[in-house]
């Protein structure tokens, strides 16, 4: 335990996985600051200044080789040495809300996850609507309490069974993308990494799926999770979205088609 004062705190350690994110990497360390005690860095190679960045802001820097984005953030969580572990991605930072909530948790933690609200920026628009917010995430946990899972690339936090789970005031700010040409490209790129996941658990891909679940993705991120409410932006993100469906199961049906031939 941290002792400041007389008041009693529990370390706390950060965990983020990085590779080429020099134009994010400051902003989430220093977020960070007022609320780790420990700040690891997991990079798998960058090129550009991220190491270097993280290391001048005080962060633990290693390196570890990218088997893929699940794999690699429980690596990352098996890094920490702290009682409390926040789980952070590299475009991610606390608002001033939510640091205040995880010091709250520091000197009282009365649960074994913590889940918060995520608002995401696209190109520079808070996007509050669209199936993107509120986004809840589990990212704070008591230490073993918890462990990546979902599929690639899309992970998430699981608690472990029988874990309390609290959720915590304030946002994570999410820096997703600065253009629209950066979503299209990684939105093509997690296309084929879903579709490759989905196989390798014996998924099949279907002609109906390729026609009817891009539209309904549309629909309903559009109409009734209120995309049109976040103005052109949220049209783009949620057509984006939609075509992201669409090559992931034609890219899923063109692999079962291969099994059958």
């Amino acid at each position: 335990m941290k002792t400041t004062g007389s008041v009693v705190q529990t370390p706390l350690s950060a965990v983020i996985i990085t590779l080429n994110e020099e134009r994010n990497i400051g902003r989430c360390i220093t977020s960070l600051l007022p609320v780790a005690d420990e700040v690891v860095v997991v990079d798998s190679g960058s090129g550009d200044r991220t190491v270097e960045i993280a290391q001048e802001l005080g962060a633990k820097v290693l390196y570890n080789k990218f088997e893929g984005h699940i794999e690699q953030k429980n690596f990352a969580l098996k890094q920490a040495v702290h009682p409390l572990v926040l789980s952070l991605d590299a475009d991610e930072a606390l608002s001033e809300e939510l640091a205040t909530s995880v010091m709250h948790v520091k000197l009282h933690p009365d649960a074994d996850c913590y889940r918060m609200n995520r608002l995401t920026n696209y190109c520079g628009k808070w996007i509050r609507h669209s199936g993107w917010y509120p986004d809840a995430k589990v990212r704070l946990i008591r230490n073993g309490f918890a462990t990546w899972g979902g599929v690639n690339p899309h992970d998430e936090l699981v608690p472990a069974k029988g874990a309390q789970t609290k959720h915590l005031n304030g946002n994570l700010l999410h820096y997703s993308y600065y253009t629209i040409n950066q979503h299209i490209n990684q939105s093509a790129r997690y296309a084929a990494i879903m579709a490759e996941a989905l196989a390798k658990q014996g998924k099949r891909g279907s002609k109906l799926r390729i026609l009817f679940s891009p539209v309904v993705k549309f629909f309903r991120n559009y109409l009734f999770r209120g995309g049109f409410r976040d103005g052109y932006y949220g049209f783009v993100i949620c057509r984006i979205t939609a075509q992201t469906t669409f090559w992931k199961y034609v890219l899923l049906y063109e692999k079962s088609e291969q099994r059958n031939s």
